[in-house]
């Protein structure tokens, strides 16, 4: 029989790297700094830990292994931004080729160099995360600009430099490998391009890169593109993911499984679902724009803390699942008067490789038409890890006249890592 001071040491103790507000009853809350001790660890993304006693689960990526008696290590020892990982990935083609296969993606922004290509045959353009250099061969193919800056930081920068050259826009078009805060260019740009969105529009956080080129590098009076952003947010149905990941447990086999839907709870809802698909019928109402943003007035410290609210009338009678969020981002003319190009990844649309996000209750609720759900949805940066967010949601159900008893509130925060 283990002994309890036997027990104990096998526990090993980590400390916490930032805040963590749990979502449900069998999650742990902390504080960075906290010492936790992790008794197991039944995944790669949730661990058991103790905290003064209680014990819960707390996501891994937030705990760092730290040696009883040291002081806390210093974050700054570790890449905040996680470059190696990150940059490593997009030296490889597996993400250009799913970006460049992405037709919506790839011909929105074909489609702004085009419209645009008479007022900039005589501009100096930056394409920032440049990747292969498509947006840079359609600036040099479509618009023959005086200069394209194309800057990209991972090893992918050497063959882009291959690829304008083969291509023969080497003359207009200059490679630079290095990150966007360190690179230095000859002069400043009349244009600031980058495909910079990720899910839920700001995960990964390249946009602040963009936004430190745009200080440094863009002219007084230059374009940026894309122009505008706004993330997009429905209640709605998730009737096959819910079956899949939950309803399953209930007879597979015959056989009573209940036990484990806790556990596949903890496993399945509590981070986002990327590469969602929603069907437009599994909207429960219409949706609506709940954080948008300028990109000429945003700061880099307003991606701290971005909050939205929501209100919605349900149109129909169905099993509300939770939230499904995409974005759109605008691309405002060179010209006066000219046509505002859109890429919107909404189901209403046509696919990228965005897809949307979903974000599942704990429990479904049955709503009916004429109800209400309002609420609020605050994204929060990581304050160590620099690329990852979480996103908190606070809702309210208010049933209908026809439906009064239908009244209840939740909140749930997702953390969002990779």
């Amino acid at each position: 029989m283990q002994t309890e001071d036997e027990d104990e040491a096998s526990c090993e103790e980590y400390v916490a790297r930032s805040d963590f507000t749990g979502s449900s009853t069998d999650q742990l809350s902390f504080s960075r700094g906290d010492r936790l001790l992790v008794h197991a660890k039944p995944s790669s993304e949730w661990w058991w830990a103790e905290l003064q006693g209680v014990i819960g689960y707390v996501p891994a990526s937030y705990m760092s292994q730290d040696a009883a008696g040291e002081e806390e290590e210093d974050p700054s020892i570790e890449d905040p931004w996680q470059d190696e990982e990150y940059f490593g990935n997009y030296g490889t083609l597996r993400l250009h080729l799913e970006m460049l296969s992405d037709k919506s993606r790839t011909e929105a922004y074909r489609q702004v160099i085009l419209s645009n290509s008479a007022s900039l045959s005589s501009k100096r353009v930056m394409d920032l995360g440049c990747g292969t250099g498509i947006i840079s061969l359609f600036c040099a193919q479509l618009a023959r600009p005086s200069m394209v800056y194309a800057v990209e930081a991972s090893s992918m920068a050497e063959y882009t430099r291959q690829l304008v050259k083969q291509n023969g826009y080497d003359e207009v078009v200059t490679v630079l490998q290095g990150r966007a805060e360190e690179i230095e260019l000859p002069e400043q740009v009349d244009v600031l391009v980058s495909e910079w969105m990720g899910n839920c529009l700001l995960f990964e956080f390249m946009v602040e890169s963009v936004l430190l080129a745009r200080d440094r590098w863009l002219r007084n009076g230059g374009t940026m593109w894309p122009s505008s952003a706004a993330l997009t947010f429905v209640p709605c149905q998730a009737d096959s993911y819910y079956a899949e990941k939950m309803a399953f447990w209930e007879r597979p086999y015959g056989l009573d499984f209940t036990p484990l839907q806790p556990l596949a709870q903890q496993e399945f809802f509590t981070k986002p679902k990327f590469s969602h698909i929603i069907e437009p019928c599994d909207c429960l109402a219409a949706p609506c724009d709940v954080i948008s943003f300028d990109m000429y007035t945003l700061q880099v410290g307003d991606l701290e803390e971005m909050k939205g609210q929501f209100h919605f009338c349900v149109e129909k009678s169905g099993v509300f699942h939770g939230f499904t969020a995409w974005f759109t981002v605008c691309f405002e003319s060179l010209e006066a008067g000219g046509a505002t190009v859109e890429l919107n990844t909404g189901p209403n649309s046509g696919p990228t490789h965005w897809k949307q996000t979903l974000f599942m209750l704990d429990r479904p609720v049955s709503v009916c038409a004429g109800d209400s759900i309002s609420g609020t949805i605050v994204l929060q940066r990581n304050p160590v890890w620099r690329r990852h967010m979480t996103v908190t949601l606070h809702w309210t159900i208010k049933g209908s006249t026809d439906n009064p008893d239908n009244s209840q509130a939740g909140t749930k925060s997702f953390p969002m890592w990779r």
